[in-house]
């Protein structure tokens, strides 16, 4: 699995470019600059573009590379509301209008979502929104803002829940130690380092 991150949107967002191969890329969490992003994608076949969650901060350029690429927009049903309302994203709070297309297709948890050559199956994992997911495959994990290297997503916006989140970061929390976390923001982590040192994460 070849993943390239890019850092985008006024909240330093990370985007994930998911592939196997140079000629075609899943895109997780497209959150800005699309002409960057588009010109860093390049000729590269877009096969889908997933959410991992509604968030305004993780959705920017969602409308740009959708109708350029013609990729599938990818969200969890409970979270598919509000990827085209400024209101129900949050943007509008932020001053922000942001808004991305109706999704194609809804997520939930024990999908798979194929494209670009790898397989990554959804974690439903809410408490930050109740829409949440991690995306889990070939050692890799996309958490999204559910899970981020020492800490977890914030839980005092609209949808969100404290106990929700606790139960879905015990979820992850089963994953083997090796496997690589690729969160929302920040830096990359694993599920190990996060066992030793996240006070989120359950005591034996």
């Amino acid at each position: 699995m070849i993943v390239e991150r890019l850092i985008v949107g006024p909240l330093e967002t990370n985007c994930w470019l998911v592939s196997s191969d140079a000629k075609r890329v899943l895109v997780i969490d497209p959150a800005g600059e699309p002409v960057r992003l588009l010109g860093i994608i390049g000729p590269r076949r877009v096969e889908a573009i997933v959410l991992t969650h509604g968030h305004f901060d993780h959705i920017g350029a969602v409308a740009a590379l959708a109708a350029q690429k013609g990729a599938p927009v990818c969200v969890h049903e409970a979270d598919a509301h509000a990827i085209n309302s400024a209101e129900r994203n949050g943007g509008r709070v932020f001053g922000f209008e942001v808004a991305a297309p109706p999704a194609d297709r809804l997520l939930k948890d024990g999908d798979v979502v194929e494209a670009a050559g790898v397989e990554l199956a959804v974690l439903h994992t809410p408490g930050h929104t109740p829409g949440s997911i991690c995306l889990h495959g070939d050692g890799h994990l996309f958490s999204g803002d559910t899970l981020f290297a020492g800490s977890v997503g914030r839980t005092d916006f609209p949808g969100g829940d404290a106990r929700t989140m606790a139960r879905s970061i015990a979820r992850l929390a089963a994953l083997p130690d090796e496997t690589v976390v690729h969160p929302g923001h920040g830096p990359d982590t694993t599920i190990g380092r996060e066992r030793r040192i996240n006070p989120f994460f359950p005591r034996a």
